[in-house]
């Protein structure tokens, strides 16, 4: 049997299941959560290269096996459910299916991506128009959020809607082909930054990211809410490729090549970039300092891509090399070199 969730107390023993909960960003949430006392469970296959936190209850279960999904929840309650790998409306139906009436607080994981792209005005804000026509993942999010405001509206369902931005850790190079673009480097390879590389992107460390989410788990202020958890420091990618190369200890030579040729040789990069990335991004975090007081990002791209070099240099296994991503970039570069000698 279910446990109801307006029978226990949060503030003494709060329940929190992840589902998922061993991505980049749900593993330093899971962290963090823990070392606040939380008691957490992550729900997933097991599958996963990364490990569960530390101290974090597992039940192995597919999301999208009812029956597995039944026989893992039998009998256990939960005060706040996360699911931080549902993608579509299709997903968050399920959710709902499971979930309604028997919790305090469903926390979905969106995405700054489903904000107008490019935005009007900036900097962006919760507020802010969702509309992305190019990127259908980020529509499917859109889409996914309309529907919990409807059974918000209809059923009062105590959702919570948190849209990351670009968010990293020590495992992820955050530009498009990853470790192959360090590798590049580290040969002296020309690599590709999209469009002149002044717009300005907002990348931020995972766990500054959970400092903030962490606080909004059991809290009354953030049901019914949206929010979205940045850094605040802006970078152009010209910059980000450069503190890169510098924690590799050599010189970055860059190629600007535009967005929608390098879409035109490449469709899921493309969308990505014009769906996202090629449009500058600059976020206003008061609702989110305002509910989680004394929340504020600490680690800077710099810091944080240290950690990324020494992460791969500490084990040769990790430094893989993408041949079709290297081949791409050497195509690219060699084919626009042809109509614009001059570049790079």
């Amino acid at each position: 049997m279910w446990v109801r969730w307006d029978t226990m107390y949060l503030e003494e023993n709060m329940k929190v299941l992840f589902i998922g909960g061993t991505g980049i960003i749900s593993t330093a949430c899971s962290a963090q959560a823990i070392s606040q006392g939380i008691d957490l469970t992550l729900l997933n296959r097991g599958t996963s290269p990364r490990p569960a936190a530390g101290g974090a209850g597992v039940l192995h279960a597919d999301i999208h096996d009812p029956v597995s999904i039944q026989a893992a929840l039998e009998g256990r309650g939960f005060d706040v459910v996360v699911d931080w790998i549902a993608y579509t409306p299709a997903d968050v139906q399920r959710d709902l299916d499971l979930f309604r009436g028997k919790i305090g607080q469903y926390i979905f994981i969106s995405s700054a991506s489903a904000y107008q792209t490019p935005a009007a005005n900036l900097p962006i804000r919760e507020s802010t128009p969702l509309e992305n026509p190019v990127w259908a993942y980020s529509r499917n999010k859109i889409a996914c959020e309309e529907l919990l405001l409807q059974e918000y509206r209809r059923n009062k369902f105590p959702f919570t809607i948190v849209r990351p931005s670009h968010t990293y850790d020590q495992t992820l190079v955050p530009v498009e082909g990853g470790y192959t673009v360090i590798d590049r480097m580290m040969q002296g390879k020309p690599v590709i930054v999209h469009g002149d590389g002044t717009s300005i992107w907002t990348l931020t460390h995972s766990a500054d990211f959970a400092r903030g989410f962490v606080g909004l788990l059991g809290n009354s202020h953030a049901r019914g809410e949206i929010f979205h958890i940045t850094s605040e420091e802006w970078l152009t990618w010209n910059q980000i490729y450069r503190l890169l190369a510098e924690a590799a200890g050599v010189t970055a030579n860059l190629v600007h090549i535009p967005s929608d040729l390098i879409a035109a040789y490449d469709s899921r990069i493309g969308d990505s970039l014009l769906g996202d990335k090629a449009h500058s991004a600059i976020f206003d975090n008061s609702k989110i300092r305002q509910v989680v007081p004394g929340f504020f990002a600490s680690i800077p791209f710099s810091r944080g891509a240290e950690e990324i070099i020494a992460w791969y240099r500490a084990d040769p296994s990790r430094q893989k090399v993408d041949d079709a991503f290297n081949n791409l970039c050497d195509r690219l570069i060699e084919n626009y070199r042809k109509v614009f000698p001059g570049n790079g």
